[in-house]
């Protein structure tokens, strides 16, 4: 029959969708209040009615390639607001979730950590390779001509048992294999939207690629999106400071990591820091902004009330992980100040643990979305739909909302 359309459902996508939060996905007719009330959706490209209806029909491969699914931050506006309780909010996470699995590489590594009968498996890893590399410390030390030796000047340190040439070997070598994991997946992304866009859109109507990065970044580092929602406004707090906190640690790794090539380091370099160095400060700090954000999450998901967002395991995981390195990190702090051994050792083996396994997993877990979100808001302002609706419109939109 001229001009039909014949539509092949993922069956296994859709009760995927379900099982990883979006279980009231059947409950949508269509409304469209959900694209409404959102104060995110664009004017020329509203989310999320449409997502919805693809997904109740299992449009897997067009959904994967939605640069839209990325755009909703999960601030649950619609959710409560939706008539039959349909949660777009929850169904579009889910549909991220299964995003992150798609484009993972390897894409065992992420169905590993969607698991929770893999928990074993998943801490043993770090656990093993950590232990590996203990072993292998001073054959290799002697291969190489490394000296377990430290400085006068550093009083108690690590590297007797965690040498830095060590740990910044382990963790550089990880640390590049998940650049280009995620490297692989933001590359397959950007193809995929690439094929749902006409070409006529891809280079005409949007800001240039360094303009449309740039503005990515300021978007995301001040965490503008997030001042829109409504129903959970305080989101803004817990993310902001884990967003921070997580940077500002960053920061204090790789200045550590450079210590060997950093120009900007004169004379010996002294680690672990004193307590009122400027990089133990910032450290200490970032740790405490990661922690506060940390519980404020897991304060908001046991007394939420309104049922607006469903956390699956996918979220505890991710929280549990961030929560317990932070605790980890500072426990070590301070069994290393009150001079405790082995147990300052034995603790800064389970921080590097759970180190690695919120660093080197990240393209599997929900920290993917710092790459993916990024990668289609820049996508949307090179194409013109940037993903947010006006100010005034937004405005409008849920002042309509009050009155209806």
């Amino acid at each position: 029959m001229p001009g039909a359309l014949i539509i092949e459902p993922d069956v296994a996508f859709i009760k995927a969708v379900m099982q990883a939060g979006g279980g009231d996905l059947k409950k949508c007719y269509q409304c469209a209040t959900c694209s409404v009330v959102c104060a995110l959706s664009p004017d020329d490209a509203p989310f999320p009615r449409q997502q919805m209806i693809r997904a109740q029909w299992g449009l897997k491969n067009q959904l994967m390639a939605d640069p839209a699914i990325w755009l909703c931050h999960q601030c649950n506006d619609c959710s409560t607001k939706c008539p039959r309780g349909a949660r777009p909010g929850d169904v579009l996470a889910a549909i991220r979730h299964q995003a992150v699995l798609h484009y993972a590489a390897p894409r065992f590594l992420g169905r590993w950590l969607s698991q929770p009968q893999s928990i074993p498996l998943v801490l043993g890893i770090p656990a093993a390779l950590l232990t590996l590399a203990l072993l292998a410390r001073d054959r290799v030390a002697q291969i190489l001509g490394f000296s377990a030796h430290a400085t006068e000047r550093i009083v108690f340190p690590y590297s007797s048992l965690f040498p830095h040439w060590m740990l910044n070997g382990f963790f550089g070598f990880f640390a590049l294999l998940v650049l280009v994991a995620v490297l692989v997946g933001v590359v397959r992304f950007w193809r995929a939207m690439r094929t749902v866009v006409p070409p006529d859109r891809q280079h005409g109507s949007g800001a240039g690629l360094i303009s449309s990065m740039w503005s990515t970044l300021v978007r995301v580092v001040a965490h503008r999106d997030f001042t829109s929602c409504t129903a959970s406004r305080s989101r803004f707090i817990s993310h902001a400071c884990t967003f921070w906190g997580f940077i500002a640690l960053s920061v204090v790794s790789l200045w550590v990591v450079t210590a060997q090539l950093n120009p900007l380091i004169r004379g010996t370099f002294i680690y672990p820091f004193s307590f009122w160095s400027p990089w133990k400060l910032l450290a200490n700090v970032g740790g405490a902004a990661l922690l506060v954000g940390c519980c404020l999450m897991i304060r908001d998901r046991l007394r939420d009330t309104t049922s607006a967002s469903a956390s699956t395991y996918v979220d505890w995981a991710l929280l549990s992980t961030l929560l317990l390195a932070t605790l980890t990190g500072f426990f070590t702090e301070v069994l290393h100040f009150l001079r405790l051994e082995p147990h300052r050792h034995v603790a800064y083996f389970v921080h590097l643990m759970f180190v690695f396994t919120a660093l080197v997993y990240l393209p599997y877990t929900k920290l993917a979305h710092l790459a993916y979100r990024a990668t289609a808001i820049v996508f949307g302002e090179r194409i013109g739909h940037r993903g947010e609706a006006s100010s005034t419109t937004a405005a409008s939109r849920q002042r309509d909302q009050r009155e209806g």
